[in-house]
C-alpha cells in the first residue's frame, strides 16, 4: 500500500472497514448483500460530494459548517427556477445549482478574507442566516412538483438478487466525477499546491507571493459548488425538496473527513481518506440500524470523533507531547 501512495491513516481505515464489515456480516443477515451494499454506496454519494468539497476548505486552513444548509437553499432555488423556466434539463439544473452554490460559498469567503474573521465564526453565522432565510420564505413547505427528468431514477447497474433488486444509480457517477475533479485540482495543479501551502503556513504562503484572497474564494467557492451539486443529487435521490432534509448533515461529513486524516489546522488531507472516512461512518450508521441500536448512539460516535479531532489538532496537545518527550530524552542521555 505504501508503494501505491496510501498513507498510514488510509491503511488503518481500510483495516477497520474490513474488520467492521466482517463483524456486521456475521451479526446480521442483510449487511453483506448486494442490495444493501449498493444502497449504502448510493446513499453515501451525496456525503462524498460534500466531503471532497469540505476537504479543500480544510486543506486551505478553514472550516465551514454551513454547506449542508447552503445545499438546501440550492435545492429550493433551483427547483423554483426550473419551474419558472418550464422544466429545463440536467445541464440547466447543474448550471443553476453550481452557480447558486458557488455564490453562497464565495459569500462566506468574502466575510472571512475581507474582514479577517475566523472561518468557523462566519460559517456559524451564515449557517443560521441561510437556514433562517430558507424557513422564513419557504414556510417549511416541501416541493413535490419537480421536473420528470429530475425525479426519474437513472440506473447504471441493475441486478436481480435473492434479496431484491440491487441498483447503482447516477448519484455514483456524479460523485465519481466530483472526486476526480477535486483530485485533479489538489494533486495536478499549482493551485492545489498553493492551497496546501496556505493551510500549512499562511504567513509563509503570503511571503512567497500566493494570493490569499484568491485561495479563500477558490476553497469556499469549490465547497459551494460541491454543495450545489450534492443538493441537486439529493433532490433526485429523494424525489422531493424538503427544507430540513440536509439539516445536521454537516457534522456527519465533518467527522468523516477528519476521520479520514484531514487536519483541522490545515495543510493535510487526501481524497482517499475522505472516501474511506465517509464509508466507515456510513457503515457504522447502517450497522447500528440493522442491529436495532438507537440512532442516538451514532450521534455520540460523531460527537466523539469531532472532539478527538479538535483535541489532536490543538497546540496544547503538541506542547504536552513535547514536554513528555523532553524528560525522556534527558533520562536516556
Amino acid at each position: 500500500m505504501r508503494s501505491l501512495g496510501i498513507g498510514s491513516t488510509e491503511r488503518w481505515l481500510i483495516l477497520v472497514i474490513l474488520v467492521m464489515g466482517a463483524i456486521l456480516s456475521v451479526s446480521t443477515s442483510t449487511f453483506l448483500t448486494l442490495s444493501n451494499l449498493f444502497d449504502l454506496l448510493n446513499a453515501s454519494s451525496v456525503n462524498i460530494i460534500f466531503g471532497v468539497g469540505l476537504l479543500v476548505v480544510l486543506i486551505a486552513g478553514g472550516i465551514d459548517i454551513s454547506f449542508a444548509v447552503a445545499a438546501s437553499i440550492v435545492q429550493y432555488l433551483t427547483a423554483l427556477a426550473l419551474e419558472a423556466l418550464g422544466g429545463g434539463n440536467w445541464v440547466l439544473g447543474f448550471v443553476l445549482a453550481g452557480a447558486i452554490g458557488t455564490a453562497l460559498g464565495c459569500f462566506n469567503a468574502f466575510w472571512i478574507y475581507r474582514f479577517r474573521i475566523v472561518s468557523i465564526v462566519v460559517t456559524i453565522a451564515t449557517y443560521n442566516l441561510f437556514f433562517g432565510l430558507l424557513m422564513f420564505f419557504s414556510g417549511g413547505a416541501s416541493l413535490y412538483d419537480l421536473p420528470d427528468w429530475l425525479t426519474d431514477r437513472i440506473t447504471i447497474i441493475s441486478l436481480d438478487t435473492a434479496d431484491g433488486r440491487a441498483e447503482v444509480t447516477i448519484l455514483v457517477a456524479v460523485m465519481a466525477l466530483c472526486v476526480v475533479a477535486t483530485w485533479l485540482l489538489l494533486r495536478r495543479t499549482s493551485t492545489g499546491r498553493q492551497l496546501y501551502a496556505m493551510g500549512d503556513n499562511t504567513e509563509g504562503a503570503r511571503r512567497i507571493g500566493i494570493s490569499l484572497g484568491a485561495m479563500h474564494y477558490l476553497a469556499f467557492g469549490w465547497l459551494g459548488l460541491m454543495a450545489g451539486i450534492g443538493g441537486l443529487m439529493q433532490a433526485h435521490y429523494a424525489q422531493e425538496v424538503v427544507p430540513t432534509a440536509l439539516y445536521g448533515r454537516e457534522l456527519d461529513v465533518l467527522a468523516a473527513v477528519v476521520l479520514g486524516g484531514a487536519r483541522l489546522g490545515g495543510g493535510r488531507g487526501s481524497i482517499l481518506g475522505v472516501i474511506l472516512g465517509i464509508i466507515l461512518v456510513a457503515m457504522t450508521q447502517n450497522g447500528l440500524n440493522l442491529l436495532g441500536i438507537s440512532p442516538y448512539a451514532f450521534k455520540m460516535i460523531i460527537g466523539m470523533i469531532i472532539l478527538i479531532a479538535i483535541t489532536l489538532s490543538s497546540d496544547g496537545v503538541g506542547k504536552l507531547i513535547g514536554n513528555w518527550r523532553v524528560p525522556t530524552r534527558r533520562i536516556a542521555q
